[in-house]
């Protein structure tokens, strides 16, 4: 780890014709609660807009952990799928660049947290599926709503948070068939995986169905920072 505070990196959108006071320019950006969780648990925030994903290892290497932020769906070709016509429209560059972030990482052995999208951007990078669409955990759109998750006990998500919580939620994809040498962490009461990881031993990789930097609780981004520290 680099002195002081664990160097976290976090994906990023670019977006054209972004306004801001006087301005209307092609940006890089970021929902401000990504950052304020990181530093409120104790680590530095570094923002990485999408780049050609030859340059992803030499950007990891320079992190002590990795949160592939939420963000537009996953393209279906991905994981050899037709879009559902529900599914929005395709995010190229972010998606090659995520994925070379994830086997970036994963290589590395660098701590690794996905949220939302960076979960299900997870579990497709290990050769899983998704469920193109679901209703229920994105009732109104551009507000999020909230529902319950209970942790699988003996889980890397249950020694983090062990008991049922409810948490910010807006999604309309979800984890199908589970990636390569994954297991679901947490579920909600309609029976959908909100939480992925690698069994719980050595290497720290945990997804997260739900958006945490929309709440309160600390403890998710908090073991990552520890394991950041001590990687």
């Amino acid at each position: 780890m680099t002195a002081g505070r664990p160097l976290i990196g976090i994906s990023t959108y670019l977006e054209a014709g972004a306004r801001w006071g006087v301005w209307e320019l092609d940006a890089a950006l970021l929902p401000a609660g990504y950052p304020r969780l990181v530093q409120r648990a104790g680590g530095l925030a570094a923002m990485l807009p999408p780049d050609v994903p030859e340059r992803a290892a030499s950007a990891v290497a320079r992190l002590d952990g990795l949160v592939i932020a939420g963000g537009p769906d996953v393209e279906p070709v991905r994981y050899g799928a037709e879009p559902d016509p529900r599914t929005g429209p395709p995010a190229r560059a972010r998606d090659a660049w995520e994925l070379a972030l994830i086997e970036a990482a994963l290589s590395a052995r660098v701590p690794l947290l996905g949220i939302c999208r960076g979960m299900q951007l997870l579990n497709v990078a290990l050769g899983g599926t998704l469920v193109q669409h679901l209703d229920g955990h994105a009732e109104v759109v551009g507000v999020f709503g909230d529902h319950p998750v209970t942790p699988v006990p003996g889980t890397r998500y249950a020694a983090a948070v062990p008991e049922e919580t409810t948490v910010p939620t807006y999604h309309h994809q979800a984890v199908d068939r589970l990636g390569k040498g994954l297991i679901a962490s947490a579920h909600a009461p309609d029976g959908t995986v909100e939480a992925i990881e690698p069994p719980p031993t050595g290497h720290w990789v945990l997804g997260v169905q739900w958006h945490p930097e929309m709440g309160e609780d600390l403890r998710v981004m908090r073991h990552l920072i520890d394991a950041a520290t001590a990687s």
